[in-house]
């Protein structure tokens, strides 16, 4: 079988990836750096199998998975996943669309509409770039002066993704969220991350915690999977006094801060799911 590894840089997780890949036999194994990948679209024509995909950049992520499975390759994940998944409000639209709880949002095009959005859910709020990962570009916003600051801010950026105002009423953490691990029909772990700071993302300096994947974690879990697309994803979520809400879901993921802490082989699952798609 033949894998081809689309990537840019090679982060902990890629390299743990590559090793899973290298140690399971009949399987050949190609890099693609999409800083040197050239599409031809009169000509393309790929001996793949399989595509996984762990670029950084959404962008080159999103057209390559496009372009691969227009050439008739099975990627992982899907176009249709990264193009949900890597946009915020896609991923609303999709939870909403299957029922699934979320903290309320709100999206807007103007800095006046997006200030009354703002004080119809009522302080705080944290208003987030569309686009965007680790933590960056996302901020908690208590007051009209603090809204009023950051909305003439995000105009005065002027690119196309920060005229998109989405705002997502404030959910108390109490100093942690969860993130869990689906691969396929199966959620295969769960981490607690925790933080003094409101943001908890282990990017931003949060710890990692094993959680254990209890019927409710698992549940949800699987839903936002499938509303998604199914695949290889995270889900973020917040623990509240009417349950779970699923903040965001993820299609990149990155976990090498939670194989030690959980005791699960994540880089292993994910092989083993990639090669049993192909063969399917």
């Amino acid at each position: 079988m033949k894998v081809g590894f689309l990537h840019s840089l090679l982060r902990k997780e890629e390299k743990l990836l590559l090793h899973e890949f290298r140690s399971r036999k009949g399987v050949e194994l190609e890099m693609i750096d999409d800083r040197e990948l050239i599409f031809n679209l009169q000509k393309d024509h790929f001996s793949f199998d399989v595509i996984i995909e762990r670029s950084i950049n959404h962008s080159r992520a999103l057209h390559a998975l496009h372009l691969f499975s227009d050439a008739g390759i099975t990627c992982v994940n899907t176009p249709e996943v990264a193009s949900t998944c890597g946009d915020k409000l896609l991923t609303s639209r999709a939870l909403r669309a299957h029922g699934i709880a979320q903290p309320p949002v709100s999206i807007a095009f103007t800095e006046a509409s997006a200030l009354r959005a703002i004080e119809e859910i009522g302080y705080p709020v944290v208003l987030k770039p569309a686009v965007g990962s680790w933590g960056r570009l996302i901020a908690k916003i208590n007051d009209r002066d603090a809204a009023e600051a950051l909305l003439e801010h995000k105009k005065i950026l002027g690119s196309y993704h920060h005229s998109i105002f989405y705002i997502q009423k404030y959910i108390e953490k109490r100093g942690r969220d969860i993130r869990s691990f689906v691969v396929g029909n199966e959620c295969i772990a769960a981490i607690y991350r925790s933080s003094d700071h409101w943001i908890t993302n282990t990017a931003r300096g949060g710890t990692a915690s094993n959680c254990p994947v209890t019927d409710e974690i698992s549940a949800i879990s699987l839903r936002a999977a499938q509303a998604v697309g199914n695949g290889v994803v995270a889900i973020d979520l917040f623990e509240t006094d009417r349950g779970l809400l699923v903040n965001e879901v993820n299609y990149t993921m990155e976990f090498k801060n939670s194989i030690e802490t959980t005791g699960v082989n994540i880089p292993g699952k994910i092989v083993d799911y990639v090669l049993k798609t192909a063969q399917e």
